[in-house]
């Protein structure tokens, strides 16, 4: 049976809202498919507003990749404003989706890509929007699967009252295969209900089904046990790991946003995964092996999505992008071919390691000189040894003075304030690594018109990372050291002057990181809040600590637990952890051993290029480290036509 489009409906409202044109779709790229001649139907969510959901690559992704079903349809749904949010409600307008319009709770599947853990109030009203019941128990054979995915799906549990189901690790053959069993299923008629098709995939041994694991608790708070309840189902579920990144070349038609957006780019993942092994960094431990993607791939990618978009600015992705072993055949081959266009390159946030001038000039060689970014994470030499991010202050110098000596302006800073074992000296480090950056800067530069920007963002420690036993550190702690840092920056004007500081107070980390490292008892707290108009948490002007203090007040006792339990605590080593049963591939106890290492100072180096460290993800996996050369170049290319943004083949170096 068909499903109409909300959008008469909608329409009315939309004059009365802020940024309607976010609402109304019809993106360059979108797909739009009958409803009828499909079988299996998903709406993708990425739970925050249209600005922030649009670019996300892993969406995107899988947009295409289910779409290139002929009979599979997927459609993407975004959080809505809380103006809109109002007036859905006062005139019966459901959870829509952009493309269609269609109401979300019609579809198959609600897959949600939860890139933090602040998004989670936000499901719950798109779920009640969409008149799907909060609570998984409460659903029937006529609602939706909600599926959970992204880096906060490795430890869904405290959002397990509210999730179906949830898919660790990359999703690219993983929303394949639940098509399929969800195909099948309807095949037959849908046997045994919904409980039968949640049960065909947790049986998969990749997907996690909460209401099928019972989890129990000691005298103390702390899990006892989680294990399994039925018998087809494991009792640990396992990522998936997708390793041939070249066969999944994947957006190859990049949407383009109606709205302005936080990245106005056209992106591609160069590589994934990270041996580098800082211990903060949950992204760089979850998605081990180390995959890279051949130039040739990468050449092709960048050619049909700048031709398929229009941007002028190609990204160059990864969680460290300069360490891909090809990168400066990969950025001199592209720099080469489109020469003389508008197409610039990109690289996220640079380690300072792996920069040189070489690299920037051909990121920089049509003219653009942004500001380069660089994380150093902590201010001293010690802190950064317990984070295991070896560069010295020298190094950062070095690097800098090169790069305002062959012309840059304006270099940016990232740290982290509330690490493990950090002192107050350690975060006064920062203001003196900056000024020392201005001084060498003006001196290699001749010029006093440069800039420093020091960001800092609160640490939250994260589940599958040595630091997920460590204790966090209180906001207050946190905004101390904070004002302890712009006094010491303003200290000297000549060079304060020349450095800014961005930084939130230490209370959203907090609750980011009850929310990380909780269970399945913080669910009350999430529903709470959300019924006491939480919304669009990662926002400071929608967040409310004092909302979720008062939750955790009200709902934590009665299960003898409090929000310091949950947070500033420093757990156990044989302590239970609620995703324990939840393989990252990592072996918990050499992810212990780190801890204690990180405790000692010691670092650990880069697996890529030293022997094994026995993290067990290799040998969990069944998979293996895959970096280049590959002896696939870059192939050079014709020009499409005239006024083609590709220079021409007779002066590329065919890199």
């Amino acid at each position: 049976m068909s499903v109409e489009s909300v959008f008469p409906r909608l329409e009315p409202l939309l004059p009365r809202v802020s940024k309607p044109v976010q609402y109304v779709g019809g993106e360059l790229n979108a797909t739009i498919k009958d409803w009828d001649a499909t079988t299996v139907r998903w709406a993708l969510m990425y739970p925050d507003a249209y600005e922030v959901g649009l670019p996300n690559q892993g969406v995107m992704i899988l947009y295409e990749i289910l779409n290139e079903q002929p009979d599979v349809l997927a459609e993407r749904t975004y959080s809505v404003w809380p103006d809109l949010e109002a007036l859905m409600r006062e005139h019966d307008v459901p959870q829509f989706t952009v493309d269609a319009h269609r109401p979300v709770g019609a579809f198959d599947v609600l897959g949600v890509s939860f890139a933090t853990e602040l998004g989670y109030t936000n499901l719950l009203t798109a779920l009640d929007l969409a008149g799907i019941p909060l609570h998984a128990v409460d659903r029937t054979e006529d609602h939706p699967i909600v599926l959970a995915g992204g880096h906060a799906a490795f430890n869904p549990e405290p959002i397990a009252d509210f999730l179906d189901a949830a898919v660790l690790g990359d999703g690219e053959e993983a929303v394949l295969e639940v098509t399929e069993l969800i195909r099948s299923w309807k095949a037959e008629g849908r046997p045994g209900g919904r409980e039968e098709i949640l049960t065909r995939l947790a049986e998969t041994g990749n997907v996690y089904v909460p209401r099928f694991y019972e989890v129990t608790y000691l005298s103390d708070g702390a899990i006892d046990e989680v294990r399994p309840t039925r018998d087809r189902v494991p009792a640990r579920v396992v990522k998936r790991t997708t390793m041939d990144l070249d066969a999944w070349p994947y957006p190859k038609q990049p949407l383009v946003p109606l709205a302005e957006s936080v990245h106005e780019r056209m992106s591609v993942e160069i590589f994934r995964g990270c041996t580098r092994g800082c211990r903060f960094c949950q992204a760089g431990m979850i998605t081990r092996p180390v995959r890279e993607r051949s130039a040739e791939g990468i050449g092709a990618m960048v050619q049909q999505g700048i031709a398929a978009t229009g941007f002028e600015e190609v990204g160059l992705l990864s969680l460290s992008s300069a360490d891909h072993s090809e990168i400066a055949e990969v950025t001199k081959g592209l720099a080469d071919r489109y020469e003389g266009t508008n197409t610039g390159l990109s690289l996220p946030s640079t380690r300072v390691d792996a920069f040189n001038v070489d690299l920037a000039n051909e990121l920089a060689r049509n003219g653009r000189r942004s500001g380069l970014t660089f994380a150093p994470e902590g201010g001293s030499e010690r802190i950064r040894r317990v984070i295991n991010k070896m560069v010295s202050e020298e190094d950062l110098i070095r690097t800098v003075t090169t790069a305002y000596a062959n012309g840059w302006r304006q270099v940016k800073l990232y740290f982290m304030c509330g690490l493990p074992t950090e002192t107050d000296e350690d975060i006064l480090q920062i203001a003196a690594m900056a000024k020392e950056v201005i001084r060498a800067g003006r001196e290699a530069s001749g010029n006093k018109d440069i800039r420093c920007t020091v960001s800092i963002g609160g640490f939250v420690p994260k589940p599958h990372t040595p630091f997920q036993w460590a204790s966090q550190t209180d906001p207050d702690t946190i905004d101390a050291r904070l004002r302890r840092l712009r006094a010491a920056v303003n200290e000297d004007r000549k060079l304060g002057r020349s450095i800014g500081m961005r930084y939130h107070d230490g209370k959203p980390s907090l609750i980011e990181g009850l929310l990380s490292r909780g269970d399945r008892r913080i669910g009350r707290v999430i529903e709470r809040v959300w019924r006491q108009g939480g919304r669009f948490d990662g926002w400071t002007e929608h967040f409310s600590y004092y909302r979720w203090l008062d939750a955790c007040a009200d709902e934590l006792p009665a299960f003898g637990v409090d929000i310091a339990w949950f947070t500033t605590r420093e757990r156990t080593e044989h302590e239970t952890l609620p995703w324990d049963h939840l393989d990252s591939g990592l072996d918990k106890e050499w992810l212990w051993a780190d801890w204690r290492d990180a405790l000692d100072e010691q670092e650990q180096d880069d697996c890529r290029w030293t022997p094994c460290f026995d993290c067990g993800v290799c040998p969990a996996m069944g998979t293996d480290i895959e970096i280049g050369p590959t002896g696939r170049p870059m192939l050079s290319i014709t020009p499409v036509g005239k006024g083609s943004p590709v220079r021409n083949p007779s002066l590329s170096s065919g890199v």
